[in-house]
Parts: structure tokens; sequence; C-alpha cells
């Protein structure tokens, strides 16, 4: 089964809207490796291998203790995992049984985590061993929770806390797929919250192969004996992906790496298990490029690249490309669409863009009023295709904002040139400084090319006067202090790259800019910690 490219920006959707009947089930995209693959490894890591038929025993003995515990279909089930082969095998199961798995950040304070369990409306949520301190009194009151399944840990438990090895034990290995349809909700997972509370956002069983199908297939074009090292987890949409969909279609393997992704444990993870496509982000290969040591690291095993969600810099873009011989692909996409809509390719790239529309989605830019704007001028980005989600759950005053009818408004101001879109800040993103407007994401672009910035956020700040101004955190490259000649610096840098108002008027530094789960800097930690 494959598409293809129609003529025009506009062309999208209809291409692969048939895989819909192909797929009443997410789970197949895993099990239909049996047959074939039984014996071949579909996932390794620190963590373990299993091959294929392993995994798939696996899932089917989490099915049927999800049933045994007494779920109703398309009941929910939280999912505070960390990447091992527990994971694929607990939500292929949930799935293939007919439940919901609801996929959450391993981040997640406990007052968020009670928000979460009690959105859901979760029976049973299944956790990482150590993170069980999460699931406190205060975290579970007002809840449903019944039970909490401990994955990859032992000793004494609380009396709703069980064991996965004792909950899985002793149920079958085959698993008859639920009659669910292409249609039915599957899977849930969460919006960062940055812009006010999370909301859940639901796909459907059809979703996963599509992305497969449009994306992967176009841009990918991975091989059963590749080996996929997704460094986003896979609570993450662009990382389940990455783990999940991409490689369990084509047979392929996928290296799976607990803990936090520092630079030292990627470099370590792929000089151990050899992996052929590598997924980051732009500050991993900032990070990588710039560890001490690395020209000595060896990174032979890889094939490809692939960036998404921030833009990557002209200096790291050229960094790895010295580093590896290969040049990053960069892509964008959003939860809401599960992955990547956007895309340069291996053969036409355009550093800093976020590339061309993927086969299988539409895209238009449009203003604030949803009007189409005129060829040659900046818009907010629409899309559609068969993989976005069709609501938020329980928040029909954010699904009519952002849901129009087939279409996501993703809030995200693009320009076109030649086909390449390249992304200019959020449509609420714009700053009135000294009478003018700014865009904070130009001058942070501008900072990050700056030899001395490793890494930097500019946000907005409003003086004791009312008045709006820039305020810019950087961390410096090699353990760099900051101090007044370097913040005079950094302003008259900027201020001869761009306009003189652009300047950032407070500049902080800082040790370690504070990350996110999916290993984005965390603005809101920032504004946070900037009131």
């Amino acid at each position: 089964m494959s598409i293809q490219d129609p003529v025009g920006e506009t062309a999208g959707a209809a291409e692969i809207g048939f895989i819909k009947a192909d797929h009443p089930n997410c789970s197949t995209i895993l099990f239909d490796n049996l047959p074939c693959n039984a014996d071949r490894v579909a996932v390794t890591g620190p963590a373990g291998t299993l091959t294929y038929g392993a995994l798939c025993a696996e899932a089917a003995r989490w099915g049927h203790a999800f049933q045994t515990f007494g779920l109703q279909r398309g009941g929910r089930i939280a999912f505070f995992l960390d990447d091992t082969p527990v994971y694929p095998a607990a939500f292929f199961g949930a799935v293939r049984a007919g439940f919901v798995p609801v996929l959450l950040n391993t981040l997640t304070t406990p007052d968020l985590l009670q928000f979460f369990l009690a959105d859901t409306e979760a029976r049973i949520a299944v956790a990482e061993a150590e993170f069980t301190d999460r699931f406190t009194a205060e975290t579970r009151a007002e809840t449903r929770l019944e039970r909490i399944v401990i994955a990859n840990g032992a000793g004494a438990l609380a009396d709703d806390m069980q064991h996965a090895s004792d909950f899985i034990d002793g149920q079958p290995e085959t698993l008859e797929m639920a009659d669910t349809g292409p249609d039915d909700m599957a899977f849930w997972m969460y919006s960062s919250g940055s812009t006010g509370r999370p909301k859940g956002i639901v796909h459907l069983h059809h979703d996963m192969a599509y992305t497969q199908l449009s994306f992967a297939e176009s841009i990918l074009k991975l091989r059963s004996d590749d080996l996929c090292f997704s460094v986003p987890k896979i609570f993450f949409a662009y990382g389940f992906g990455n783990a999940f969909t991409f490689p369990f279609s084509v047979g392929a393997t996928a290296v799976l790496m607990p803990g936090r992704p520092d630079p030292t444990a990627v470099l370590d993870c792929i000089e151990a298990f050899r992996p052929t496509v590598l997924f980051g982000l732009p500050t991993l290969y900032t990070a990588i490029c710039r560890t001490p040591g690395v020209d000595a690291r060896d990174l032979s095993s890889l094939r490809l690249a692939m960036s998404a969600a921030e833009t990557l810099s002209d200096d790291i873009f050229n960094a790895w490309l010295s580093l590896t011989g290969l040049r990053p692909i960069e892509g964008l996409g959003s939860t809401e669409v599960l992955h990547i809509y956007l895309s340069n390719t291996q053969d036409e790239q355009r550093i800093g863009a976020a590339g061309r529309r993927v086969p299988g989605y539409e895209v238009e830019l449009r203003d604030r009023d949803g009007a189409p704007t005129p060829g040659g001028e900046e818009g907010i980005m629409w899309v559609r295709g068969t993989s976005s989600a069709p609501c938020y759950w329980n928040r029909p005053d954010k699904t009519a904002e952002t849901m129009r009818g087939d279409w996501i408004n993703t809030g995200d101001r693009f320009l076109e040139t030649d086909g390449f879109y390249h992304f200019q800040g959020r449509a609420d993103d714009l700053i009135k400084v000294s009478g003018q407007w700014v865009w904070p994401l130009e001058v942070e672009r501008c900072l990050n090319e700056h030899p001395h910035v490793h890494e930097c956020a500019v946000l907005a700040h409003q003086l004791p006067d009312r008045r709006m101004s820039l305020r810019a955190v950087v961390c410096l490259r090699d353990g760099q202090a900051g101090d007044d000649v370097q913040v005079k610096v950094l302003q008259q840098h900027v201020r001869q790259a761009l306009l003189p108002f652009k300047y950032p008027r407070i500049v902080e530094f800082v040790g370690e800019m504070p990350k996110t789960g999916t290993g984005k800097i965390d603005r809101q930690a920032l504004l946070n910690g900037g009131e």
C-alpha cells in the first residue's frame, strides 16, 4: 500500500483516506509482524531486548490482564512510563483489547497528575517504579483510580499497587483483536499546558497508519534492517511515531533508552546499540555537537538524522554535518496531527525551514479571520489530514478554537517561499516594543548565532511602568559565566544584526536551560521564574 503525491499544495487527505477501512485497530501495526518477523528483534536497549514474537506475547498478556481487571470497552488507562519494552507491550495490548491508553509526561507533578487522573476517569494506571511517589493520597483524591500497576521495580507496595509481573502472570499469550473501527477512539496524549490547562488530545485507530503512509514512507523510507533511536520520549507524539509506528510498520527495530537523555548517555547508547536512524530535537543536536570529546565517539552506524519541533540553527546543522557526514532533516508537526506534516527531505533541504508539505496533508496560510493570505505573505498555518485529532476531551471551547471542521488551526505563523515553509513564531507572540512590533523568535535566532551562546530563550517582559520589553535568558558555551561586559556584547550583536529597537533590554545568564520532558526549552518555567 502506498500513496502518490498529487499536484498542488492543497491536495492532501484524500490521497490516503482509503487506509481507514484497512486499520480498524492500530494494534495491527505490531501484530502484523507475527507471520513473517516473529524472530526479528522488535525492541532493544539498556532495559532489554524482545523479538516481535515475544513482544506480541507480552502485549497479549497485558490485554487479557486489563480485561480481567474489569475495564469496559473504551476505558482509559493512565500510562506513566519510561522508555522500556514494557511500554509497547502494555500499549499494544491495551488498544488490541479495545481500551484507551493515555500517554502522560513523566515529569508531571503530583498536582497535575491529579488533574489527568480526574479528567480521564482512569480506574487503572501503569507506572514506572521510580515514579510511585507521585501517586500520593492527594493525587488520587477525587479520582476513580483503583489500581496502580508498577513496572520495572520490586519490593513492598501499597495495597492499591501491584507489580506488573503479578498483574499479567498466567495470562494467555494470544489475543483476538477487539471489534473496534477505524474511527473509534484509540489513545490520548495531553498538550503541554504552556498556555493554560493541558488538553486531552484524542486520536483514533487509523491515525498511526496514516502517519506511516504519509510521513514515514515519503520522507524516512525505513527498511526492515533499520534500528530507530528516538531520543524524545514515547509520551511525546514525535517520539511515539519514531519508536512505535514507523519501525514496527516495516519490521524494523526500536532502540529504547530509559532515563534522562543527556548527551553522554545518548552517545553511549549509539555506540552500544548501533542505531541507523536517530530522531532528536535541536537542543539534543546542539548538546551533542558541543560535548567534549565528541569527535572521538563512534557515530558511524547512523545513516539518517531527523530533527523536529524547533528550528535548527545553521551553526548546529553544519556542526552535525561535519561530525557525522549527515545533513539533519528538519520537519515540523504537532500532537493534534500526531506527527510531522512539513518536512525537508534527504534530496532537497532549506536550512532553517520546516520543509515542504508532507504528502497526505493539506496546508494553507490564513489570516486571523481564517481567510487565505495572498501569495508571498505570512499567515497562520492551517493543516488537515486523516490523522488529525477530532477533539480535545471535555473541552468544547478549545475544540471550537482549534478544530475547524476538517482543519486544524495550529496557531503557528509561517512564511512560504518556493514551497518551503519558514516558522515565524506563534500567532500571539508579537510584542510591541517602543511602538514597533517585534517577534521574540527572530531575536532568539539572532542570539543563537553568536559564538558565545549555547542556548537561549527570548520572552516578553513588562516593565514597572507597564511598557513591554524583551528579556533574554542565555546559557553560554563552555561554562562561561555571564557578566555586564557579556550583556553589552550580546545586546550590540542584536543591534547590528537586526534593528536597534529589537535588542533585549534584560539579559540573564543561567548555567543550564530548563527543559520539558520532550527536550524543548521550558518557556513556562522561565516565565514563572521571571515573575
